[in-house]
């Protein structure tokens, strides 16, 4: 088993959490902002001082490649550089370090490969600045329209594109670099977990066998605006409570199903919002995600037995936004689970909660991913962290998986 320089991949680490520091642990580093520009500019340095040949394709993803001893497709590892705004040094940015790291493992020991290696920079998974997340990953493997997405306009900047954000960076390429199935054999992606379950019970690496799917509702309750002090309670249409009620409802059946569903009620609006005033209005979001469609179906279920009218308010439900579950390649899955467990490593076996780059990449070519534990399960702010060893061990897997791919893949 092979082992990548922990002296080195702490030098990534320390050097690429400069780009956008905030001075408080973290970064902002939005997608071809001046700051992302400098990290991608330390990328294609470091890239080619060991050899590989730096591309860019029409929505700027990069892609480092050292070639191998045969005319074979090549194998692909990456992520994005790009962050929230006052995000964490590994989120996204750890797995184009790990790609980075192996192939100048690689180089630098001189261990013999057949396929070319590529290490690939996503522009714009995050969506921070300009939405949706996973933009360019969605434009290449045919989700998004390309049209639509140069349209997107910057939050903080109004009228300002996407599209023109691409064209100053300077690192618009050919259409012709995109990742495509005949050129590449397989993409691998490390990142960190983003939760506390990896840490908490004592994980090495995760072995990502694929992403949930999941639903995104909003709920509305139309009830009756009215005085606060001269409505008695039984004459009242309180739309609050109404919304209330049926927020205790979906917990207390969601929590019927797999112990693996996870649910969350993270946006809520109250109108008139007026501490003086029964709300009349009241909308709630839900987001709910599971790896199984099956369970994803009992959700529904649960969400259609809502009557139509909830504690004499309307109610009504919209689907926001929804994705199917996501099934990694077998193949690479296992061999990424054989190097963990050869390497001696705490190893778990999970879906990814988030969603990735890789989960669009897996419609057109056969894709994995591996996660680091993310210390205290914190994520997309600053006080995300994992240890460099940590971070390490993780990396000794994709190098050993790659080489196992290398050996095994077009055989």
């Amino acid at each position: 088993m092979v082992h990548c320089s922990r002296e080195r991949l702490d030098d990534k680490i320390k050097t690429f959490s400069k780009f956008g520091d905030t001075g408080k642990g973290g970064i902002t580093r939005f997608s071809l902002s001046p700051e992302a520009l400098q990290a991608r500019g330390e990328f294609k340095k470091r890239m080619e001082a060991i050899g590989a040949t730096v591309v860019t394709d029409d929505m700027a993803n990069m892609y480092a490649t050292i070639p191998g001893t045969e005319d074979l497709p090549a194998i692909a590892m990456g992520s994005h550089l790009d962050s929230v705004r006052q995000g964490g040094n590994f989120d996204g940015v750890l797995g184009v370090l790990t790609g980075m790291e192996t192939m100048e493992t690689i180089a630098t020991e001189k261990i013999p490969h057949r396929h070319p290696l590529t290490t690939m920079v996503w522009t714009n998974e995050e969506g921070a600045r300009f939405e949706p997340a996973m933009m360019s990953s969605g434009v290449i493997c045919h989700k998004f329209d390309k049209a639509a997405m140069l349209a997107s306009v910057a939050k903080d900047k109004p009228g300002y594109t996407f599209g023109q954000a691409l064209t100053e960076s300077g690192y618009i390429g050919s259409e012709a670099n995109r990742l495509t199935a005949d050129k590449y054999a397989a993409m691998l992606e490390l990142h960190i977990e983003q939760g506390p379950v990896m840490d908490t019970e004592g994980y090495d690496v995760g072995v990502v066998a694929g992403v949930c799917g999941m639903i995104n509702y909003e709920f509305t309750f139309i009830g009756q605006a009215n005085h606060a002090g001269t409505t008695p309670m039984k004459y009242r249409k309180d739309a609050l409570y109404a919304a209330c009620k049926i927020i205790q409802y979906l917990h207390d059946e969601l929590d019927k199903l797999d112990s693996a569903l996870v649910y969350t009620t993270g946006k809520i609006s109250a109108h008139p919002n007026i501490h003086t005033i029964i709300p009349d209005e009241v909308k709630f979001t839900l987001d709910a995600r599971h790896y199984d469609p099956e369970v994803i179906k009992q959700v529904l279920a649960v969400i259609d037995k809502i009557p139509a009218e909830v504690e004499r308010c309307a109610f009504s439900k919209e689907e926001a936004w929804a994705r199917k579950s996501v099934a990694f390649a077998p193949k690479l899955v296992d061999t990424i689970e054989e190097s963990s467990l050869e390497l001696g490593y705490k190893t778990l076996k999970m879906f990814s909660g988030p969603g990735h780059d890789a989960q669009f990449a897996a419609d057109i070519l056969p894709t994995a991913m591996i996660f680091a534990p993310s210390e205290g399960g914190y994520s997309h702010c600053e006080q995300e962290f994992t240890s460099t060893e940590k971070c390490a061990k993780a990396v000794d897997v994709m190098l050993n998986a790659v080489i196992k791919l290398d050996k095994s893949l077009n055989a």
